[in-house]
Parts: structure tokens; sequence; C-alpha cells
């Protein structure tokens, strides 16, 4: 029961980190990479925990997990997606591809292409993705990184740089509903639609391309 809670709750924490601006600028350190191997697994947050990552583990003590043994869970999680990080490993067997998370899968997770992002969250179980809707299988090789990349080297860059630009954005949009909204809506959105969500550039892609939709 620990294995599935942690794995639940990791799907939707990954998946909430990918749709809200404000758990994005944490989590963008760990798709900065424009290249898929074991080092890029070791790109991690350092802002995840002190703005509220935790936050989606919380519940789990109320229904009577120990706090230590999820911090054990966790950790196994994280140990299980070192490995997922290549692409010398093409596709397991059928069976394994069906349960759970994969390189193939995890590639298309860290695709930059249009059809691949904010696609398979999975940690360790990739049926939470088939069984909300954010599945995607490998059709060609991702493209890695950021749709628009940080292009620095400089670790310190890397971890504040999202933040920054939210933080400069909400203001330049002196508003502060606006502003509230650069936090709380999916990344890419604006209050003038300089750049846009995924969703919407879906959207445009498939009305100039009907013939190639996207889902």
């Amino acid at each position: 029961m620990l294995f599935f809670a942690d794995d639940f709750s990791y799907y939707w924490f990954h998946r909430i980190s990918h749709h809200v601006n404000y758990f994005w600028a944490s989590h963008v350190v760990h798709h900065s990479s424009q290249h898929y191997n074991l080092a890029a697994a070791l790109r991690q947050t350092w802002t995840g925990n002190a703005t509220g990552a935790f936050l989606f583990w919380a519940w789990m003590p109320f229904v009577g997990f120990q706090p230590i043994w999820i911090l054990f869970m966790q950790q196994i999680s994280l140990i299980y997606q070192f490995w997922i990080h290549t692409e010398t490993v093409d596709k397991m067997p059928h069976w394994f591809e069906f349960i759970f998370n994969t390189p193939s899968h995890h590639r298309v997770h860290h695709g930059s292409d249009l059809k691949y992002l904010d696609k398979n969250h999975a940690g360790i179980l990739i049926i939470w993705d088939r069984f909300f809707g954010s599945f995607k299988n490998e059709e060609e090789r991702p493209r890695y990184g950021l749709t628009r990349n940080i292009e620095s080297h400089n670790p310190a860059t890397v971890a504040f740089k999202t933040w920054a630009d939210l933080f400069k954005k909400a203001f330049a949009a002196h508003s502060l509903k606006k502003g509230i909204y650069y936090f709380l809506k999916p990344p890419g959105w604006s209050h003038d639609g300089s750049t846009k969500t995924t969703r919407q550039l879906i959207r445009d892609h498939n009305q100039l391309h009907p013939d190639k939709t996207i889902e």
C-alpha cells in the first residue's frame, strides 16, 4: 500500500509540476539538459521542497503511513528513475512496458516536441498515465530540452532563471490578478498572448494541420 500511495502521489506531483508555473519553476531544472543520459537524471531541483513539493505526500501520514517509511519509499522511487534516463535501452518486454515506466516512456516525457509535451509523468508505474489520459508512446526519438532552452551551464542560472522570469513577468503585468496568474497558470501562459501554453500551441497546430492532429 505504501508503494502505490507514494507512486500515486508522485504522479500527481509530477503532472501538476508541468501544469502550474509555481511548481514548474523548480522542476524545470530536471528538463534543462538537451541531452538524455544518466547525468541528466542528476539534474535535480534546488527549490522543490522549499516551495512545497512535499505537500503532495502530506496526506499519507494522516491515513497511517509513518513519515520515515514515506521518505524511504521516495528514495526507492528516485533510485528506480535513475536507470530510465538512457538512450541505450530501446524497448523492454511488452508486459514491462505496459506496467512500468521505462527509458522509452521517459524519453517521451523529456521531449520538447509538441506531441510529447506534458506526457508520461509516471515515477515507477506507467499505469497512472494510461488511466488518467497522459500516456504517449514513443514514435521517433524526441528532441530533448525545453521549448525555450536556458542556454547556460551555470547551475545557479539553471536553478533560478525561471523563478526570476516569473517574478519579472508578474510585475510587468501591472495587475495583481494577472501577476498571480503567472504563478498559477501553465508554463507559457501570458496575459498578452506573447507566449503560449502547450494546450494553446496544440490548438493552433491542429487548426493549421487538420490532417496531422495532436491530442
